[in-house]
Formats: structure tokens, C-alpha cells, sequence
């Protein structure tokens, strides 16, 4: 069992937020009972809402789920009584804005940008006016009744996810999406408050993380998610992710969930087993509280690794586990050496 904020999980594993593309004006659907139900019984700590946009502009596509109306938060109540039915997994849920990497198709439809003219397009925004790939409509720097929109926005989706139950709240600041275009110094070339140094970089993403702290009741796990780097020389890394989570630590943050990437195209990401661990580590040893890892985790033992060696607190697993040729009976012992407790009743 692990402590984040005010809510002790049963074991080490989270299921990571996934993007699944199937809402309908932001609304959940019948494709989101199902595939948060499934999710609800794999034994996880607990299971984690895909990136959920606080403002209608801050979907990275059309069919992205949202939580900024009354209509997306009773689509999402009628998902969660159905889960909850069969199930008693602990839920969180990713608060996000897709900034300057909003308004695009559909992977399978190629996930390109579709233009503000274009039917399921509109005009993002950013913290500069770069666009994220060459050809690109360019995003609108936002301004400071911008600023003050966005924040609120959040605030107004934490207050909602309260009221719909949902056990915790991760703020996501990773991947290249809008408060991780403030944070790196490729994407804010801001010259106000806002920008410049990184105590002004880091400015905008705390005061999110304050306006949802003060939304949500005294004690509610609020944790963030960052890129531990862009990947990229001259761009956000892992000295600038230490102080950032050193700054969440000290206005409450619960956890710090530590990804990496997204921001920049000429990104040099060295994919492998557990290729993020190294940076969950880092900003382990700089704070104290819980520090989740994630990225190239395929396996029990990449798993079991990244908790028992001391590089994170807890390990998120996205959509399924390659148990490969372990038996239940090796599985089981692979779990109790992390000392993790989980419900292996079939072979996968």
C-alpha cells in the first residue's frame, strides 16, 4: 500500500490516462462504460480518466472527452455509476488543455491539425504564438483575461469532478500540451510575467495547480504529471523539472507523475525498457513526496524493477501487461516480491 494525499492506495500500480477518442461533443459514451468498466477490474491501485479537456478548445481532437458543462459532466456521472456498479477501483481523472497541439483528426484518421475553417477545427492557443509543426495555423498567445479563463476553467472541472465523486485529480503538464508549452523556453517566448526565467516559466502552471488545490476539499489528491525533458538541446529538462516539482511539493501537490517529450518534432527520445525511469528517479531523490514512473514499462519485471530499486513510488501501466509466458503461479511471485497484492485469475 502507498499514501498520496489524503487516500491510501492498495498497491503500486496505476492505470495511466488514455486517450480513447470516442466522445461525442465531449460527452462520454457507451465506448467509455465499457472501456473504464474492463479497466476496473485488472487489479490496479487505481484507474486514472483519459486526458479530460477543462475548455471546449482544450481537446487535442473533436472527440476528445471534456468536463466543462453541465451536458459533460452528466455524460460522465451516467459512465461512472456504471462502473461503480461492479466495481469499487478507486478513479482519478486527468484535467488537461491541449494548447497549441489541440484541434486535430482522429489518429486513425491521421491526427493532423485541422484549421480553425474546417469543420472540427477552431483556433488554438498557446503561451506564444509558435505553431507546434511547420504549416501549421499558428496558435493565439494568451492573453492575461486568457490566462485568467483557462485557470478558472480547471478550478471549475476539479469542482466538478468533486461533485461527481471521482477520488483524485492529476493535472497534466506533460507532453508538449499547454502548461508544458509555458514551461519549456522552445514554445514560451514570453516577455511579461509569464516568460523568460524560470521562475516565470514555471508561473502559470502553478497558479493552475493553486486554483484546483483551493477548489477541491482540504486533503483531495491532487497530483501533476510533467515531461522530465523535451528531448531536445536548449528546451525544457530535468534540472527545470526538479525545481517545478520541488515548487508543486511545497503548495501540496500529492504526487508527481514523471513523462517525458511531446513538445518539440526534433526530439531525440532513446526508447527502451523503462527508458523514463532515470528521470522519475531524479526528481525522486529531490522531494518527498510519492513519484510515479511510466514509459516503456512492458513487463513484470520492468515493473517490479522500477519500485523495489527505489526509482519511483509506484509504476503507471497503460492499457495491458505482457504477461507472456509467466504462469499465475510466477506472476503471483513477481507481484509479492514488490509486495504488490493483485487479483490474477486467468492467464492473459
Amino acid at each position: 500500500p502507498i499514501a498520496i494525499g489524503g487516500r491510501t492506495l492498495a498497491n503500486r500500480i496505476v492505470v495511466a490516462p488514455m486517450c480513447m477518442y470516442s466522445a461525442e461533443d465531449g460527452r462520454m459514451t457507451d465506448w467509455h462504460l465499457i472501456h473504464l468498466g474492463a479497466l476496473s477490474h485488472s487489479g490496479a491501485a487505481i484507474l486514472t480518466i483519459e486526458a479530460t479537456a477543462v475548455l471546449p478548445e482544450g481537446r487535442i481532437s473533436y472527440a476528445d472527452v471534456g468536463l466543462w458543462d453541465d451536458a459533460t459532466e452528466a455524460a460522465m456521472d451516467r459512465v461512472l455509476k456504471g462502473v461503480r456498479a461492479w466495481s469499487d477501483m478507486p478513479i482519478a481523472i486527468q484535467l488537461a488543455h491541449a494548447g497549441r497541439k489541440a484541434s486535430t483528426a482522429k489518429p486513425w484518421e491521421g491526427g493532423a491539425q485541422i484549421a480553425p475553417d474546417v469543420p472540427h477545427g477552431w483556433q488554438t492557443v498557446s503561451a506564444s504564438d509558435l505553431a507546434f509543426a511547420e504549416g501549421e495555423n499558428p496558435p493565439l498567445a494568451l492573453d492575461h483575461a486568457g490566462l485568467a479563463r483557462v485557470r478558472d476553467a480547471f478550478a471549475q472541472a476539479a469542482r466538478r469532478a468533486v461533485r461527481l465523486g471521482i477520488d483524485a485529480i492529476q493535472i497534466h503538464a506533460a507532453h508538449g500540451y499547454l502548461l508544458s508549452q509555458f514551461l519549456s523556453p522552445l514554445s514560451n517566448r514570453r516577455e511579461d510575467d509569464y516568460g523568460g526565467s524560470l521562475e516565470n516559466r514555471m508561473r502559470f502552471p502553478l497558479e493552475v495547480f493553486e486554483a484546483v488545490r483551493d477548489a477541491v476539499p482540504a486533503g483531495y489528491p491532487v497530483t501533476v504529471r510533467i515531461s522530465g525533458t523535451d528531448w531536445v538541446e536548449g528546451g525544457w529538462d530535468i534540472q527545470g523539472s526538479i525545481a517545478f516539482s520541488q515548487a508543486l511539493e511545497g503548495r501540496g501537490c500529492a504526487a508527481i507523475h514523471v513523462s517525458s517529450g511531446g513538445l518539440d518534432r526534433r526530439q531525440q527520445i532513446p526508447v527502451g525498457p523503462g527508458y523514463q525511469v532515470p528521470l522519475a528517479r531524479a526528481v525522486r531523490q529531490a522531494v518527498g513526496i510519492p513519484v510515479i514512473a511510466s514509459g516503456g514499462v512492458g513487463s513484470l519485471d520492468d515493473l517490479v524493477a522500477g519500485i523495489t530499486e527505489g526509482h519511483a513510488s509506484a509504476v503507471l501501466a497503460a492499457s495491458i501487461f505482457h504477461f507472456g509466458t509467466y504462469t499465475i503461479g510466477e506472476a503471483k511471485a513477481h507481484m509479492a516480491r514488490a509486495g504488490i497484492a493483485m487479483r490474477l485469475d486467468r492467464a492473459a
